[in-house]
């Protein structure tokens, strides 16, 4: 899962902005599940959450927060 600077829905789009966006951890089901933010990272610099799959270069959702 990964904090984005701004929305994306798009494999394309998300490989762009990857490099500012911040990494927050591995997700291991499809529900009920919850990834914390490190006290390092400043969540009003993002607007977007991103679920991607590092293992096979896949994006899966995407949800605007802000």
């Amino acid at each position: 899962m990964y904090l984005s600077p701004e929305f994306v829905d798009t494999k394309e789009d998300f490989l762009k902005v990857k490099e500012r966006s911040v990494r927050l951890g591995d997700v291991k089901t499809f529900e009920n599940f919850i990834v914390r933010v490190p006290e390092s990272v400043d969540p009003s610099r993002y607007n977007t959450v991103v679920v991607w799959c590092e293992t096979f270069s896949m994006f899966i959702s995407a949800a605007k927060y802000r």
